[in-house]
């Protein structure tokens, strides 16, 4: 299999270089994504909509993939709060209750925007075909 990226049309990629996910082999790797509507270029204040916000994007990218979330074998999530962990943890918990990937948490100082108040990065294996 050839490399390939993936786009969501985010104005952050094409000025940052960077594509929202390569896929290289049967392995995807996801960039971290923010809490961003991509549509709207809209950022929800609190932490829990930006997380469901974050993970209706890397669904659709795993699917752009040809991948879903069941593929997911590690995720990272970064978050700038201390406050907002357990709320983040309870919606990661119910979209990896099943899959449950090699994990970790990082509390950082900042995003790059002070609007960001979560990150997550994912490596999902495609199903094989």
């Amino acid at each position: 299999m050839t490399r390939r990226l993936i786009s969501t049309g985010s104005p952050f990629e094409a000025a940052y270089g960077y594509s929202r996910a390569v896929i290289d082999g049967d392995l995807v790797f996801v960039s971290g994504t923010t809490g961003y509507d991509f549509s709207t270029m809209a950022m929800p204040a609190e932490a829990g909509a930006q997380t469901r916000n974050i993970f209706r994007t890397l669904e659709t990218v795993l699917g752009q993939a040809g991948g879903s979330l069941a593929g997911v074998v590690r995720a990272q999530y970064f978050l700038t709060d201390r406050a907002d962990v357990e709320t983040v943890l309870e919606i990661c918990g119910e979209v990896f209750r099943e899959i449950r990937p090699a994990a970790s948490l990082y509390l950082v100082a900042g995003l790059l925007k002070p609007e960001m108040k979560v990150e997550i990065e994912v490596t999902a294996r495609l199903p094989a075909g």
